[in-house]
């Protein structure tokens, strides 16, 4: 069967946005794919972490798992850290991985830019990410826009190896959706949706009430030009919030222009507030049920076990690919 990883960084509250691009295509994928999802908690300490916001989001982001659908019996759930062979493997790529590449990251790029020190994890995480691909053998992976690069640098560093070494890694596919794959901010559509944004209507949060998800949307901008028409380059705000009604009703596009046809932006965004808070409601009482429960615990306890059953023999044949001493 293919075999398929990702994971959602606990590195700040979940948006819609993280729904549109990850989670809901994880549901769906979890049928197709022997599928591992993680929680990349070594990635988070990138940048500083508050120890006990860590702790805490690294729950969050697998109750979230859960709550939208992950099925663990199906599934393997784990967080990235209890599986060492991740930290193990990626040291060994990063002996194959060329400076020149990693500075020519532009997640890197920008995550730096203006900042006084930067930490030398954050220059050489994306060889940990591959590491995390990699050690799977993953046939694929699901990957947005902003993620491409990475995918990238992942098979160059598989190709380069094997080349070198003799075959030890399964080369990855993208798997990249047309719909929901990079939800843009309610303020401005050409800005990903960030938890970073100093303004704070521009975001919906995964845990937001529902007052506070129609206060949003009543406050996002659209165009003069009043048809719900879905046009990426001439009406980009608009097809912004097409794209996120298509996402949480999962109808096509043309059914929703057509249903709002005249009908001008206030009701169109009304009845998209109640779209995502239809769909948010159950997500978020199963997350208060199982966020800080011993059945969390026995999940990730248990997945991790089972990632390492897959992890430790890639581990040990690319270490005796490179000819440490094994037993």
């Amino acid at each position: 069967m293919k075999r398929l990883l990702s994971g959602i960084k606990p590195s700040g509250d979940l948006n819609i946005g993280g729904y549109g691009g990850a989670l809901r295509q994880y549901v769906k994928l979890q049928h197709e794919y022997d599928s591992y999802f993680f929680v990349p908690d070594l990635h988070a300490v990138t940048v500083y972490q508050d120890p006990k916001e860590l702790h805490q989001r690294s729950r969050d982001i697998a109750a979230l798992y859960i709550a939208s659908g992950i099925d663990p019996d199906k599934a393997t759930i784990f967080l990235q850290s209890q599986v060492p062979e991740h930290a193990q493997l990626g040291w060994l790529l990063e002996t194959q991985a060329h400076f020149g590449e990693l500075k020519r990251m532009t997640q890197f790029k920008e995550k730096s830019a203006g900042q006084d020190t930067v930490s030398s994890a954050l220059f050489t995480y994306p060889v940990l990410m591959a590491a995390d691909v990699l050690l799977y053998q993953a046939t694929h992976v699901p990957v947005g826009d902003d993620q491409k690069q990475h995918l990238e640098l992942t098979r160059d560093l598989a190709d380069r190896f094997n080349n070198r070494y003799g075959r030890t890694f399964t080369m990855p596919e993208p798997i990249i959706q047309d719909i929901g794959s990079r939800i843009m901010g309610l303020d401005d559509p050409s800005k990903k949706m960030s938890k970073s944004n100093p303004n704070k209507n521009s975001c919906v949060h995964m845990m937001d009430t529902p007052e506070d998800i129609r206060k949003k949307f009543s406050k996002a901008v659209t165009d003069s030009d009043g048809q719900v028409r879905y046009d990426w380059e001439q009406k980009p705000a608009v097809s912004n919030l097409i794209e996120m009604y298509s996402v949480f009703s999962e109808e096509e596009i043309p059914v929703i222009e057509k249903r709002y046809e005249g009908q001008g932006y206030g009701t169109f965004k009304k009845e998209l507030a109640e779209v995502v808070i239809d769909k948010l409601q159950p997500i978020q009482e199963k997350f208060r049920r199982i966020v800080n429960s011993a059945e969390l615990d026995l999940i990730l306890s248990d997945g991790a076990k089972r990632a390492s059953e897959i992890a430790g023999p890639t581990l040990l044949a690319a270490k005796k690919a490179m000819g440490f001493v094994t037993f």
